[in-house]
């Protein structure tokens, strides 16, 4: 039985994921208003300025200049242009907020300041989190912002999907991003991905899979019925639909576990 990732199948894409999600008027007013309280409080809460993306941008103003890189305060880390950084919150029982770093300049006075875009985690954006998140998924928005370069705490990885579901551990600094977000509409691009399983989700690389020997798609244990220890230890798996083709002993032998050649199926994702 294959254990690899789904995500390096090609398969057709699903219907439109419907982002946002589909709710009644009121509650769609209410969690975009909550979504713009959100970006309010991140934009002013280390008192800096919201900005545009603008050509001018590009152009360094009288009294400051570009800087190649920035030195982590009290760290030896290092930061520069296109590096993904965590930035600290006002409150600290919040997460730090994730961002890309575009610009580096410091003004007449060597204040340091960092021009970024934002990742946005699920919760964040104005459909919610959703079942096929993975817990280190992050949204590139076109959330644009001006902020001090005292609030960067440290470094972060945010990867491809496809590079991220090929981690053989992942790191606390490792993230992962697949989805561009509008902070303004909630829309999402691509907003069409493909689907596996009965449950026709995308895939979560934080949950494991196992694949049908014989029309090759991926399946949860949980959603085929069968508990995630006995899902380790499959030799061979036939989804229901395959089985159900097959005769009567190959159904049986699809979910018999193998006492000689017993072969470990381990979730693709392991925190460190």
């Amino acid at each position: 039985m294959q254990t690899q990732n789904p995500s390096s199948l090609s398969r057709d894409s699903s219907p439109s994921l419907g982002f946002p999600i589909t709710s009644t008027i009121t509650s769609s007013i209410k969690r975009k208003f909550s979504l713009f309280s959100r970006q309010i409080e991140r934009t002013f809460e280390n008192l800096t300025i919201c900005v545009e993306s603008l050509p001018s941008m590009a152009k360094t103003k009288p009294g400051k200049k570009d800087l190649d890189s920035y030195t982590i305060k009290g760290t030896n880390k290092i930061v520069k242009v296109g590096d993904c950084v965590l930035m600290r919150p006002s409150d600290s029982e919040k997460l730090p907020y994730v961002a890309r770093v575009e610009k580096i300049e410091a003004d007449h006075r060597n204040n340091v300041k960092v021009r970024v875009r934002w990742y946005y985690r699920p919760e964040e954006s104005i459909g919610g989190r959703r079942q096929f998140h993975g817990a280190k998924e992050l949204f590139l928005s076109d959330h644009y912002d001006v902020q001090s370069a005292h609030t960067i705490e440290g470094k972060c990885v945010v990867h491809s999907f496809k590079s991220y579901t090929k981690l053989a551990n992942v790191g606390a600094e490792d993230y992962f991003c697949r989805f561009e977000y509008k902070a303004a509409t909630g829309g999402f691009t691509p907003d069409r991905v493909a689907v596996y399983c009965k449950c026709e989700m995308p895939y979560n690389p934080d949950d494991l899979m196992v694949q049908c020997e014989r029309c090759k798609d991926w399946f949860h244990p949980n959603c085929m019925g069968m508990p995630i220890e006995q899902a380790k230890k499959l030799e061979h798996f036939l989804c229901s639909d395959c089985s159900s083709e097959d005769d009567a002993k190959r159904s049986v032998n699809a979910y018999t576990v193998s006492p000689i050649a017993e072969t470990k199926v381990e979730s693709k994702r392991r925190k460190r």
